[in-house]
């Protein structure tokens, strides 16, 4: 029986590359005094020219959009150029049939430039009336038999910071893989979007002895082991030295490896070395078979291309610290944190969640282990202003069951990341995958579903659980952040089919 089986898998869907989001551009075209109408135009012309400029912004994006490692994703642009028919409604009506094409947006979206305020009750009422059509559009299909016993949501307009809708908002929920929203907020708030994990080879004073440091980067690959082992290998051959002794540092990180749930093909023991995640396969994501002692698999074949690069190890490496005075001789850097928070959320994956947890515990100067990472984790968020009661934080990966969190707390953390007070968090909007495209959600909405390309969420899935969290643009151009969380369901994919259904209708396409 398999992990996923065994109802242990977060992952139900096959994931793809990442895509490009225009959010970004978006809020600075659209914060207070970003639409500027140029003088002697009236209306009908006005519209035109934004119309025109909004299909050069949109050019632009997917244009300047990067490989993977940059942090910028270009899914979407390799997608549009297989659809290239499908478009706005006034695209063309004499085209062959295909995809049901999507409607043409509002010429000007709403600011987001308001701070926002989590703490608004369930029933809020908005001036325009949209909380009263949000409670009919959304009660009946939270009634769906399919999302369980147990089913709560929130829904906050991110320009105003209003909660629009709520439904058991507060109420503390099993999450599953949505959680990691939660640890990509707090990690890029603590550490920033730039902040990179280092690798570092040491070497004694006599270079006799050098030691393999791990930091904590769960991507660390067998290129970049074979650069590290090259480095090392000039420095040690400038003084001379052919021959050494190799120890492997993992004191980084503390407290148990193994996740709670044990050994799982969904998570490799949390170490601060490892290589591809502790993948025994040749994949990238997903489940797959794992290393029961990365670390030591790491350092072996750090031992091999040392060994290729002309240095001889006397033994094969074990576990140890530098020696005293000892100075660095070779670092790798990982890629960038908002690189490693798009992925995390994109692929939902456990491994660099859980390597995000910890490192916003290091920062934090609280002890690198499942503990520490709870209390750090929950300490930046407090700072956020977002609302905590109920909340349990008991890993960063959301395979713990223990996890407890509200669909308040999720819509809030997805809105404070569309505040431009806050641009350090906005790789967990672009890393949310999108409908029909990327991640997660690639196989979840096909070419005839309403939500295709408009919906950005995470999923999470355990057996029994079921939930969504993301974002969408509605009909009036506001960006709605939501949460739906369902316990005590019985069909994953009925279930799945519901929460979708939930994000869809926020676009005003049902």
């Amino acid at each position: 029986m398999c992990a996923r089986e065994r109802g242990w898998s977060t992952v139900d869907e096959p994931v793809k590359r990442p895509s490009v989001d225009p959010l970004d551009k978006l809020s600075r075209l659209t914060r207070p005094g970003g639409v500027i109408r140029p003088k002697g135009l009236n209306n009908r012309q006005f519209t035109a020219v934004s119309a025109g400029l909004g299909l050069a912004l949109a050019a632009g994006v997917v244009l300047a959009a990067g490989p993977w490692d940059s942090g910028q994703r270009k899914a979407e642009q390799d997608r549009a150029a297989a659809r290239s028919r499908t478009g706005g409604v006034h695209h063309g009506a004499d085209a062959p049939p295909g995809p049901k094409p999507a409607p043409s947006a509002p010429a000007v979206l709403a600011p987001l430039s308001s701070v926002v305020d989590n703490a608004a009750p369930d029933a809020r009422d908005a001036p325009d009336g949209a909380a009263a059509a949000l409670r009919a559009t959304l009660g009946p299909l939270l009634k769906a038999p399919a999302l369980g016993t147990a089913r709560t949501a929130a829904v906050i307009d991110t320009a105003t910071g209003e909660r629009l809708y709520g439904q058991g908002a507060d109420t503390p929920m099993t999450p599953a893989s949505t959680i990691k929203i939660a640890t990509s907020v707090a990690a890029l708030s603590a550490l920033g979007p730039d902040h990179r994990i280092a690798t570092t080879v040491r070497a004694s004073p006599d270079s006799r002895s050098i030691t393999l440091v791990g930091g904590g980067d769960p991507t660390l690959d067998k290129a970049a082991l074979g650069a590290l082992a090259a480095d090392t290998a000039r420095a040690l051959k400038d003084r001379g030295v052919k021959t050494v002794r190799l120890t492997y540092d993992t004191s980084r990180y503390s407290g148990p490896a193994r996740h709670p749930i044990g050994p799982n093909e969904n998570i490799a023991p949390v170490s601060a070395l490892m290589t591809d995640e502790g993948r025994l396969d040749s994949t990238d994501r997903g489940p797959a078979p794992r290393s029961n002692d990365p670390a030591g698999d790491a350092a072996r074949t750090f031992g091999r291309l040392l060994d290729d690069a002309g240095i001889t190890t006397r033994s094969g490496p074990a576990a140890g610290r530098p020696a005293t005075k000892s100075r660095p001789v070779a670092k790798h850097l990982s890629a960038p944190l908002s690189a490693l928070a798009e992925r995390t959320l994109t692929n939902s994956d456990n491994d660099i969640a859980e390597a995000l947890a910890r490192q916003t515990a290091l920062a934090a100067g609280e002890r690198a282990d499942f503990d520490g990472g709870r209390r750090a984790v929950t300490a930046q968020l407090k700072k956020l202003r977002l609302p905590m009661k109920g909340v349990n934080l008991a890993d960063g990966s959301g395979l713990n069951r223990k996890d407890k969190v509200t669909a308040g707390l999720l819509a809030g953390l997805l809105a404070r990341a569309a505040d431009p007070d806050h641009p350090e968090l906005r790789p967990v909007l672009t890393g949310l995958p999108v409908a029909g495209f990327s991640g997660t959600l690639s196989g979840r909405y096909t070419q005839k579903s309403a939500g295709t390309g408009l919906v950005r969420a995470k999923t999470g899935t355990l057996t029994g659980v079921n939930s969504l969290a993301g974002t969408v643009v509605d009909k009036q151009g506001r960006l709605l952040a939501f949460a739906f969380l369902a316990s005590g369901t019985t069909s994953p994919s009925e279930a799945q089919s519901s929460l979708d259904a939930l994000a869809t209708s926020l676009a005003g396409r049902t």
